[in-house]
């Protein structure tokens, strides 16, 4: 019986464990494709639009709370998201992220010179749209999308900074 079995299944064991030509090249050919479509796939999935993302609103401060000229730390969209609100010598709002592009050293607001502060390196940001004035920050800082609903402030999403040319 043991050669009517090796009749029908003429396999040589001892070589059992070598892959043939055709096995490789069909495997290299298969792995080759499923690279190139994740390949393709990671370039599209990179060229959709993440400059804002809406996060869970919520009430940062009542409008009371803040005066022309101050700022106002909070966090936001997470606990330990540090967030700055600032309201603008002519009354408006904006919100920033607090921590610096740099180092994540915490800014601060310096209305004497109406910018974002980084003590740390000498960095500097805009008030108007957080991009770099000065110091070694690469990015400008995060804008924290507002919403004025009644007399409260709520954040309603993150801006990414986009550099200016």
């Amino acid at each position: 019986m043991d050669t009517h079995v090796n009749q029908d299944f003429p396999i040589d064991w001892e070589e059992d464990h070598y892959v043939s030509r055709r096995e490789f090249f069909k495997f290299m050919t298969l792995a080759s494709g499923g690279l190139a479509v994740g390949s393709v796939a990671m370039a599209a999935w990179s060229k959709l639009p993440r400059n804002e993302r809406t996060f869970e609103p919520s009430s940062i401060a009542m409008r009371t709370d803040l005066q022309p000229g101050k700022a106002l730390a909070f966090s936001y969209p997470r606990p330990k998201d540090l967030c700055i609100l600032v309201q603008k010598p002519d009354g408006s709002y904006v919100a920033y992220s607090r921590r610096c592009t740099h180092l994540s050293c915490p800014v601060d607001y310096q209305p004497d010179k109406d910018r974002l502060f980084c003590p740390c390196h000498n960095g500097a940001f805009s008030i108007e749209d957080g991009h770099v004035l000065q110091g070694p920050p690469p990015h400008p800082l995060p804008q924290i999308m507002l919403e004025i609903r009644g007399d409260e402030i709520w954040a309603v999403g993150v801006k990414a900074g986009e550099a200016s040319a």
